[in-house]
């Protein structure tokens, strides 16, 4: 298989607003490459966008852990949890993210909405 071709499939798909074939052709690649955080992302991404929530975390918390400093990984994770209604989880990512990177709206945005969300119960 040639898995850069295949990883063009991909992204193709995704982009195209087909994550379910996306996350299909991904699956793969991941099991041969699983070190190839670009890969990770994108199959994060298909499952979060296809509402498998719990591997989507899977893959999050994986590309967090090797990369601490990975402000898209924390963000989409803490994003991730929120959906899974655990606010109190995701704040701590998102906080993260915002920090990392706090001139992006999308993060401080997701942030706010989970710190509104969860009041006093930090």
């Amino acid at each position: 298989m040639d898995l850069l071709a295949e990883y063009r499939r991909a992204t193709m798909f995704f982009e195209m607003g087909d994550a379910s074939e996306a996350a299909r052709l991904l699956e793969p690649i991941i099991a041969a490459e699983p070190g190839n955080s670009s890969v990770r992302q994108l199959l994060a991404r298909a499952y979060f966008q296809t509402a498998q929530l719990g591997r989507a975390e899977e893959q999050l918390r994986e590309l967090v852990e090797r990369d601490p400093s990975d402000h898209y990984a924390h963000h989409v994770l803490g994003r991730t949890l929120e959906r899974m209604n655990r606010p109190v989880e995701a704040l701590r990512h998102l906080r993260i993210a915002a920090a990392m990177y706090a001139t992006n709206t999308d993060y401080t945005t997701a942030l706010r909405r989970v710190e509104s969300r969860i009041g006093g119960r930090r």
